[in-house]
């Protein structure tokens, strides 16, 4: 991946969205992506209880800790690297939460609009 790719919804260079747990798809804190991020982890989230309940519920179990894969589980206040179309999905269903613009790359303007992104923005 190229460092120039690595720029936000707003068109500005990409912030970190979470060291604590590190998140994003390369686990350097930064919601960047490439060919192989099949599921665009692009869209860096503030969890909440809502969003971990609907995401286990459609089978994507963010809370509960995973030793073998080094992944202790995501709590409220967590901030993580959300795959686009599940965040698209959570705002459909009405529990998405909110997002961080600054940290939130560029490319999953392909799957979520800005006007969508902008509704749950928040400053991290």
């Amino acid at each position: 991946m190229d460092p120039e790719d690595s720029i936000n919804v707003l068109g500005t260079d990409l912030t970190v969205c979470g060291m604590d747990p590190v998140t994003g798809f390369f686990r350097d804190g930064h919601c960047n992506t490439c060919a192989a991020d099949q599921g665009s982890h692009t869209v860096c989230a503030v969890m909440t209880a809502e969003f971990l309940a609907f995401s286990k519920y459609v089978g994507n179990d963010l809370s509960t800790p995973r030793p073998e894969y080094n992944f202790a589980g995501l709590n409220p206040g967590d901030s993580w690297c959300l795959c686009a179309a599940r965040f698209l999905q959570a705002h459909d269903e009405g529990c998405a939460p909110r997002v961080s613009l600054e940290a939130t790359h560029q490319r999953a303007l392909d799957i979520v609009s800005l006007e969508v992104l902008e509704k749950y923005a928040s400053r991290m």
